[in-house]
């Protein structure tokens, strides 16, 4: 497993913040993603033999937001 945080432009309210937590929850290899509006990024639990960054970052982006930094922990 590994974790990552991904800085998201875009996020403006609680329902921005659960709409990108509800996609990267169900993207196969997520095992958990914590999404913050207020500081504007996405912490996700995945399973990189299922996932890549790639992979979290174009469903984020098809969401019709932009990741603008990664961070992997």
């Amino acid at each position: 497993m590994r974790t990552i945080t991904l800085k998201v432009e875009g996020l403006r309210c609680v329902s921005c913040a659960a709409s990108v937590r509800s996609v990267l929850d169900a993207h196969d290899g997520v095992r958990g993603a914590e999404v913050s509006f207020e500081e504007g990024n996405a912490r996700v639990l995945y399973d990189p033999r299922a996932t890549s960054e790639d992979g979290l970052v174009e469903v984020i982006e098809k969401r019709g937001y932009r990741v603008v930094a990664r961070n992997p922990a």
